[in-house]
């Protein structure tokens, strides 16, 4: 698999604030110059790269000399606003040494809920590539409350990896890799299920200046594995890490994709679309769509809630009520409502009307973990 990363040709890279900070906290110009100068190589191998970056609130903290981070979320956001635009100054101020310019990209969670909004996000950065400016992407913090809530970038990286296909992640931090409580790092992992054994083990770091850490990055790691994504975890200090990473070496820890590449659109079902309602089904819809790859048909539905309309996004539940996949609807609630538990050939005379066999399709459904 390590070798395989040679043929990566796009790379989304998470930089966390530890990666650029001294030891005792501070922004690094010299740190951020460094990991600058090692993306400048990979883009002068026509390798495609996106930035999400992390650092704004530290460094809004170090414009305000103030040595804890703020727990008031005003205060967060105001050391955001702060920081935010010193940050884009370094980025530009180092790529204009290496000849590129740094393009700054400011997400919420609801621009990446929202189809078109989604794809208008993939266009400008595709656009982007073509101008050879370098997309520095991060959650708009002065006007969001989830990257501080739940404490970093990560996921927000898998949802940018989704975005742009990526065929790389790369969670840049101040460790070696995924390390255990006894302080033992994991190389590789091959699979959710063994990703799952190593959670409760767990090493956590938490520093006074960022948030998030392991747990978070473990969420994102499940995320990507099963979009079919590969993330190194590496340490963002090490200044040829990424011609390391580029080189198969073993370094940092190396999460294996669980799947293969999943479509555009499953990718933004999964992680990324805002769910109109449920859909619960029976113990054979279930295996239907799991093991099968078939579509949802109305005979294997239980119950509905929400308000979704036609087209709307929709959680599907199994018997116990737990999420285990995202589809587009092809009916309404109130339709659904009337057809649940009904075979499809009755639909036509319980609505007077028939849009379709399928409730979900199966190439409208994407399952999730």
């Amino acid at each position: 698999m390590r070798q395989q990363i040679k043929k990566a040709k796009r790379w989304v890279i998470k930089i966390g604030t530890s990666s650029l900070a001294t030891d005792e906290g501070h922004f690094s110009h010299r740190q951020l110059e460094n990991i600058i100068s090692q993306v400048a190589s990979l883009l002068q191998q026509e390798i495609k790269v996106v930035l999400v970056s992390s650092g704004a609130i530290a460094l809004g903290m170090d414009t305000l000399k103030r040595a804890k981070r703020p727990t008031l979320l005003s205060e967060l956001q105001a050391c955001a606003a702060i920081g935010q635009g010193k940050l884009m100054k370094a980025y530009e101020a180092a790529f204009s040494t290496h000849g590129f310019h740094a393009a700054q990209i400011l997400l919420t969670r609801d621009a990446l809920q929202d189809r078109a909004r989604y794809v208008n996000a993939k266009n400008t950065i595709e656009a982007l590539f073509k101008m050879g400016a370098i997309p520095i992407v991060n959650e708009n913090d002065t006007v969001a409350t989830e990257e501080i809530k739940f404490g970093d970038n990560d996921v927000l990286a898998v949802h940018v990896a989704d975005l742009v296909e990526a065929n790389l992640l790369v969670f840049l931090s101040d460790i070696e890799g995924f390390y255990l409580q006894d302080k033992t790092v994991i190389r590789q992992i091959r699979s959710a299920k063994e990703l799952e054994e190593y959670a409760s083990h767990v090493h956590v770091k938490r520093s006074e200046r960022t948030a998030g850490g392991m747990k978070s990055k473990l969420e994102a790691a499940r995320m990507a594995m099963n979009s079919g994504i590969p993330i190194v975890l590496a340490n963002g200090r090490d200044e040829r890490i990424m011609e390391r990473i580029l080189k198969g070496e073993e370094v940092g820890s190396l999460f294996y994709p669980s799947s293969e590449k999943t479509n555009a659109r499953k990718r933004w079902l999964a992680h990324s679309a805002s769910s109109k309602g449920t859909i619960t089904v029976d113990g054979g819809a279930c295996r239907a769509l799991k093991e099968a790859n078939k579509s949802l048909l109305s005979s294997g539905v239980l119950r509905c809630s929400g308000n979704f309309k036609l087209g709307d996004v929709v959680d599907i539940l199994d018997e116990k009520e737990e999420v285990f996949a995202r589809g587009l609807i092809n009916y309404s609630r109130e339709e659904v409502l009337k057809i649940k538990g009904r075979r499809a050939k009755e639909i036509d005379g319980i609505l007077g009307y028939k849009r379709t066999d399928e409730l979900i399709h199966r190439n409208n459904i994407a399952f999730l973990g």
